[in-house]
């Protein structure tokens, strides 16, 4: 046995961290926590200051926890130093904290370090064990106190919801929340009351090609009403409510001279995104690769652990996937920036690094979501990564790259079209340059809450101030107000995220559990509430 001894979680881990440790070193891994609160009690002395009492977890038939933690004593009896590297987080740290209590030799004399990296790489581990800590108390108390308050919410009302709808349910303090807006929701859509609108669209032709599509906006001074919307009508506003009303404008339009009132051309910028954080990299994989949220931080676990990389061994390709910190680190900027202009080239590359400010309330312990190396491209890992590992690794690798760029530049142009009394406009958006957007585009929110397209990209033809245009057709078309989309699970986790609901580390858990007990269900890709939910 080497005199010393690191523990952390996975095997995984284990074996990608001893390949940049020498022969002094022993890596072994715990599987995660190896003492919890007990299973059949509340494990909480609720008269005194709410003191936990943690047991090492019993056996079970997937887990022989017993004998890990047994080879665990024996290997830190036998060390002269006891490293723990569990992850970088308060579960971590409370991992690191019963790993001491229970595998160190209360009379062994061995001295017990705290190292933490952000990534798994060859310069972050040689530096952490350079520079060894201790636990962190405060990290510990603030996972434990979290802990205490889940096992107090679902250890009391749990037996409740046995006793009034019976089977073996559960409740607790994000579940419980994340199953209510679910139901609030779906209230919300029956509730909803549909209200019938109508558009009226002019195809038009100048002297120049290409026909463009205008929408009516305005009549007399008042401007027409769409998309989501209640039925009381402001005195600044026209409702075109049914057909009849409709016919009868399309039809006084229809005999009216279209001529352009007014072209406005003004210049707009993109801005590139920050990295990502753990609940941003859960929706962006949802909306592109339709990964759940459990899928997506199992295959970024994978990442951030190891992945045999042909003969560079076991590489860690990700930094930390538990974080809600958009920061970066220098020697990160200066890679990323360093590809970027050797790939393609200097207009792309800003003058000086972008800087992304955490929102309040962040911990910003750990980095951003980022490839280790961003010379490790998504192509050159083709072949060598499962498709789930290339799909998530080639997301995170574009998103920190493009955060890098420079911004995308279009030209925004608006025409205003008189007819009659009636003002027509058309809208439009030209790329000038691609900026970022050359290797990332975020993914839509949702659909339009009126069902109606988003003209942004239209094409324009070149006209000016007292053109007479051609009407090539007009006509009306009916829409209805749609009610509040059902919640997916990257709409889900978001709506969470901005009330301060739950942690990085709990979003993929929960959404696993209001499904597996049945409180929601899944109905193409949207959570709809059981009747089990709904009691």
């Amino acid at each position: 046995m080497a005199k010393n001894l690191v523990i952390v979680e996975s095997p995984a881990k284990a074996k990608t961290i001893n390949k940049y440790l020498g022969s002094d070193y022993t890596v072994l891994a715990s599987i995660g926590h190896i003492k919890d609160l007990p299973a059949k009690d509340l494990g909480v002395d609720v008269d005194n200051n709410f003191e936990p009492s943690y047991e090492v977890i019993p056996d079970t038939k997937k887990r022989n926890n017993k004998k890990i933690v047994s080879e665990l004593k024996k290997a830190a009896k036998a060390s002269e130093s006891i490293f723990l590297a569990a992850d970088p987080d308060r579960e971590g740290e409370a991992i690191c904290q019963h790993l001491a209590e229970e595998i160190v030799p209360k009379k062994g004399g061995q001295q017990v370090f705290r190292v933490m990296f952000n990534e798994i790489t060859k310069i972050a581990i040689q530096d952490a064990f350079k520079e060894p800590k201790q636990i962190n108390r405060n990290l510990v108390d603030a996972q434990q106190a979290r802990r205490v308050l889940d096992r107090l919410v679902g250890y009391k009302v749990s037996p409740i919801l046995w006793k009034t709808i019976g089977g073996r349910l559960s409740a607790g303090r994000v579940q419980t929340v994340a199953v209510r807006m679910v139901v609030e929701r779906e209230r919300e859509i029956e509730a909803f009351i549909k209200t019938e609108y109508w558009s009226i669209v002019a195809n038009l032709a100048g002297a120049l090609p290409p026909k463009f599509d205008s929408k009516l906006f305005r009549i007399d001074d008042k401007t027409v009403k769409s998309g989501k919307f209640d039925e009381d009508v402001k005195p600044t506003e026209y409702h075109i409510k049914d057909a009849a009303d409709a016919e009868s404008i399309t039809a006084e339009a229809r005999g009216s001279e279209f001529k352009v009132q007014s072209v406005a051309t003004k210049k707009r910028k993109q801005n590139p995104t920050p990295p990502f954080i753990t609940s941003k990299l859960q929706q962006d994989a949802a909306r592109k690769l339709s990964f759940s949220a459990k899928k997506t931080m199992s295959t970024a676990q994978r990442l951030y652990e190891g992945i045999e990389v042909g003969s560079e061994g076991m590489v860690g390709l990700i930094t930390y996937m538990r974080t809600d910190s958009i920061r970066v680190s220098d020697a990160a900027l200066e890679n990323a920036r360093g590809y970027i202009g050797s790939q393609f080239g200097e207009q792309y590359l800003p003058g000086k690094p972008n800087i992304y400010r955490s929102k309040k309330g962040a911990q910003d312990a750990h980095e951003a979501i980022r490839p280790t190396d961003v010379n490790r491209t998504p192509e050159s890992l083709a072949g060598l990564l499962g498709n789930d590992e290339l799909r998530l690794y080639r997301l995170i690798w574009q998103r920190f790259v493009a955060s890098q760029m420079m911004p995308a530049l279009f030209d925004q142009t608006t025409i205003d079209i008189t007819a009659g009394r009636f003002l027509f406009r058309a809208t439009g958006s030209v790329q000038k340059f691609d900026g970022f957007l050359k290797v990332y585009q975020e993914a839509k929110e949702e659909r339009p809450a009126d069902g109606e397209e988003d003209d942004e990209e239209r094409n324009l033809p070149l006209v000016k101030e007292g053109d007479v245009l051609t009407l090539n057709e007009i006509n009306p078309e009916q829409h209805f107000t749609q009610p509040p989309p059902r919640y997916s699970e990257a709409t889900l986790v978001k709506a969470l995220e901005e009330k301060g609901i739950g942690r990085p580390s709990t979003y993929a858990a929960i959404m696993t559990t209001i499904q597996d007990r049945e409180y929601v269900e899944k109905i193409e890709g949207r959570f709809h509430p059981t009747p089990l939910g709904t009691t």
